[in-house]
């Protein structure tokens, strides 16, 4: 799979056929931009095949947004925890990316079947996500959608970030964003929901919360609302520490999770490489 969606169902599911020079093989997965198909080749080689709903074939700032995407996509690809990119354009009237295909779910998934790939490979995905974040800013760009959603784990425990849609270059201060705020408030910063100038250190905070509900299986800000998330994130004193939830948490890690998800964009980590040493200073200990 390349992230299977559980909710997916057959009424509602577009069927296989030709698009441009693939045949789409399977539906895999559907997104608020895109549907991911195992797609071939004239030669029968599989790929991942990105393609844009259909409702957005005259909307022009998401198309924008897709092909940026992709473009990004492209030029960080050369790592091995972000999903390989071979190519992006229109077929049949439609966009599409190219990407490297993997039998794979996302993080999501695997926390709620308390898949055992987690238990045997929770340092290294860790560091894994890590490392993605850190080529992505190093590079010169923040994600800005990072999410469980968003990271597959393949079953030997090997990793691959995904969906660059809402990427964007890291600005040289903290640049309001214009329009609606695109996300997913439960891996929002508190900066973010409030409408705030943003930067790097949102991607910073994105990976805390990942991690404090990869180790705990809770999530760090509960609420049904963004209103209610962002409340929680202010006012901590109803704030439940990582080792509160998992009593074998190592102190060292905390530390870093709570570093990472401190309300304050200015008391997090200066740069993801900080964070990045931690990690291993405290994972490889």
């Amino acid at each position: 799979m390349f992230g299977k969606s559980s909710t997916s169902n057959s009424a509602a599911t577009p069927a296989p056929g030709p698009f441009g020079r693939f045949y789409l093989q399977e539906h895999i997965n559907s997104g608020g931009m895109a549907d991911i198909w195992l797609g071939t080749d004239s030669h029968g080689k599989s790929y991942a095949i990105r393609r844009m709903h259909e409702r957005f074939r005259f909307d022009f700032g998401a198309r924008r947004r897709f092909v940026r995407g992709c473009e990004i996509l492209a030029s960080i690809s050369d790592h091995p925890s972000i999903i390989g990119y071979h190519e992006h354009g229109k077929a049949d009237g439609r966009l599409y990316c190219q990407m490297e295909y993997v039998e794979a779910a996302n993080l999501k998934e695997l926390y709620s079947r308390h898949d055992a790939v987690l238990l045997e490979n929770v340092a290294q995905i860790l560091l894994d996500m890590a490392g993605a974040l850190e080529h992505m800013h190093d590079n010169g760009y923040m994600h800005l959608d990072f999410k469980p959603e968003n990271v597959l784990v393949t079953p030997n425990g090997s990793l691959r970030l995904v969906d660059f849609d809402l990427a964007q270059p890291i600005p040289e201060k903290p640049k309001k964003q214009s329009g609606k705020n695109p996300g997913t408030p439960s891996y929002m910063a508190p900066e973010q929901l409030q409408g705030e100038p943003i930067s790097f250190p949102v991607d910073i905070f994105a990976f805390g919360v990942t991690a404090f509900e990869l180790l705990t299986n809770q999530k760090a800000f509960p609420g049904e609302t963004p209103g209610e998330i962002l409340r929680r994130q202010l006012d901590r004193s109803e704030f439940v520490p990582p080792s509160g939830y998992n009593p074998e948490m190592p102190p060292g890690l905390e530390k870093v999770i709570l570093r990472c998800i401190d309300r304050d964009p200015e008391r997090r980590y200066p740069f993801i490489g900080v964070m990045v040493r931690d990690l291993k200073a405290v994972l490889y200990a």
